[in-house]
Formats: C-alpha cells, sequence, structure tokens
C-alpha cells in the first residue's frame, strides 16, 4: 500500500475507534443498569479497554506514516519500532480475543457475557462497532503494511504480563464489590476460574502466534524502505 493511502487509512481507523470509545464512555449514566456497570465503571471490560488501545495504535501509525512522508527517518524509525510492538503483542491478539470470545459465548448463553437489558442501552452499531468490526481491523492492518514481530520469548512475557495485569484487575473489582465484572465467572469454583484463566491466556497466545503466521506468509521478513 502506498505510504500517503496508508496514512489516510491509519487517520481514518483512529478517528472511527476515538469515536466509538468516546460513545461507549458516554453512555449516559442514568441509562445503566446498575447490576452492569458497577465500581470501576466501563473501564473493567476488556472491550473497552481494547477501544482505547486501538486508538492509541493507530494514532501511533499514523503519526509513523507522517514521519515517513515529511521523511523524518530517523524519528520513523522509532516510532515504527514502538508501532510494530504495539500491534504484534497486544492490538492484534486483544482485538482478536475480544471478537471471537465474545461471539462464542454471546451464541452460547449471551446472559454471561452481554445480559438482555443492554440492548435498551447500547445501540446495535456500537455492539457490533466494538465486538466485530475489531476483528476485520486487525486482519486488514495485516494485510495493509508489515510489521515486526519481537522475539518469542519477549513477545509472550509481555502478553502475558498485560494479561496478569487484567486478571488482577477482575479480582480486585471482585474483592471490593462482591459481583463479577462478566457474571460467567459466578459459574467456576476458584480451581475452575482458574483453570479458565489459564485457558484464556493460552488461547490469546495462540492469536499472537497466528498473527505472526500471517505477518511472515504474506511478508515474509520484509524490511522497511524508508
Amino acid at each position: 500500500m502506498e505510504i500517503s493511502t496508508l496514512t489516510t487509512y491509519h487517520c481514518l481507523a483512529f478517528v472511527w475507534y476515538f469515536f466509538v470509545a468516546y460513545s461507549i464512555t458516554h453512555v449516559r449514566t442514568e441509562e445503566r443498569p446498575s447490576e452492569v456497570f458497577l465500581y470501576g465503571g466501563q473501564w473493567k471490560y476488556l472491550t473497552v479497554l481494547n477501544l482505547v488501545l486501538q486508538a492509541v495504535f493507530y494514532g501511533v501509525s499514523f503519526l509513523a506514516d507522517v514521519l515517513r512522508l515529511i521523511k523524518k527517518l530517523r524519528c520513523a524509525k522509532c516510532v515504527i519500532s514502538s508501532r510494530d510492538l504495539l500491534f504484534s503483542v497486544l492490538a492484534f491478539p486483544v482485538s482478536t480475543f475480544v471478537s471471537i470470545s465474545f461471539w462464542t459465548l454471546y451464541t452460547y448463553n449471551r446472559e454471561l457475557v452481554y445480559p438482555k437489558s443492554l440492548d435498551g442501552v447500547i445501540p446495535l452499531w456500537l455492539n457490533h462497532a466494538m465486538h466485530t468490526a475489531v476483528l476485520p481491523f486487525a486482519v486488514l492492518e495485516i494485510l495493509a503494511t508489515p510489521h515486526r514481530y519481537p522475539a518469542k520469548k519477549k513477545g509472550v512475557i509481555l502478553l502475558g504480563f498485560v494479561a496478569f495485569l487484567y486478571i488482577s484487575w477482575v479480582l480486585w473489582i471482585y474483592s471490593v464489590t462482591g459481583e463479577w465484572v462478566y457474571p460467567l465467572f459466578a459459574l467456576f469454583s476458584p480451581a475452575g476460574l482458574a483453570a479458565f484463566f489459564a485457558g484464556s491466556l493460552a488461547v490469546i497466545i495462540s492469536f499472537y502466534n497466528f498473527g505472526e503466521f500471517l505477518n511472515r506468509m504474506i511478508w515474509g521478513q520484509s524490511k522497511f524502505c524508508f
């Protein structure tokens, strides 16, 4: 993809994610079902955190493109390194995990992840923007430009660390409120919940590996031309 076209795409993607994140974080308080929005507000939901993550990623990508366009190659190289690390370790695997896990559980029993009471609060388009569109955006990014992946051990450790932070946040919220972020978690015993978290970590690591595989199959060991 030409750099000018890529710049336009990344700019539009940034604006889109910023708009979606703004929309979900400004759902009017009086409309929120009290049993759903407890301690931590929307910031306990991986879906909302992912929207912010994607907005940051596309903002960094847009900055990298602009620096390349104006021939600030030394700065561009540094920003591109940050962009690639952000995409490989977080943006792609988290988006894929959010979309696939949400719709799998929604199909099985929506009350476990997205209670019907939310239908009157969150518009249908916003639900799909948060849980559906994130996956094709992630795949399109791989098709649009190559990304350098870190060493496998480093990537997995960073991803695992971020997953640990989110799980800790979920457990902290439960310790404070006595309510789980997702009703699904209430179905498990402590051992079962630990197994579920471990399984989820294994799944998200598999998405990390899948993203690396796609990137290598499409671009090989491509290097950037500045």
